[in-house]
């Protein structure tokens, strides 16, 4: 991981909406098909990645988000060094892509990722997304890709009114002032 320059690096409260970034978090990409690849991200994480679409697993420490068939994006729970980042791309690194089973990739400078909560967190993202909140809010886990006033996302369902939001660092802060100035209103 490079030296990591955090581009909000700030949290906000508002009525019964809080908004904060969660950095620095490890974020790995996993792309593969076969039975062997899901067996040895299984055994280097402890965690099976989910095979239905638009869902997640994790365990106390990490996450995995499905992105496709053939696509996960993993993700640590909590800040963690560069070092740690490193050490647990190396370990997926050896188990997956040297011997050629699966790609790994490490993304973790590529998407910020910015934490919603509170009771309105849902209307707040309903101001300027297209998809449908409904059946999601109350499904734990459930992962979706989708538009944020414009700004493609990954949203992750952590738990009630508890999301992570996945944006790309380049459009980060953007999607951080809509939320500020959209959260003032709501």
């Amino acid at each position: 991981m490079l030296n990591y320059n955090s581009p909000i690096n700030d949290s906000k409260n508002y009525s019964e909406i809080q908004i904060s970034e969660l950095e620095p978090t490890a974020k790995i990409n996993l792309r593969g098909k076969s039975r062997d690849f899901i067996t040895k991200i299984g055994k280097e994480l402890s965690i099976i990645p989910p095979v239905d679409p638009n869902t997640s697993s994790g365990n106390d420490s990490l996450n995995i988000l499905w992105l496709s068939p053939d696509e996960w994006l993993v993700y640590s729970n909590n800040r963690v060094d560069p070092k740690e980042t490193d050490d647990l791309e190396d370990r997926l690194y050896n188990s997956i892509s040297k011997v050629k089973i699966g790609s790994v990739t490490n993304v973790t400078d590529h998407w910020v990722i910015i934490n919603l909560k509170g009771a309105k967190a849902y209307e707040l993202l309903s101001a300027g997304c297209p998809f449908n909140f409904n059946k999601f809010k109350n499904l734990k886990g459930a992962v979706t890709q989708t538009l944020i006033n414009h700004t493609d996302v990954i949203i992750h369902n952590k738990n009630n009114n508890d999301l992570n939001i996945f944006v790309r660092r380049s459009f980060s802060n953007h999607l951080w002032l809509w939320m500020n100035d959209s959260a003032r209103l709501i």
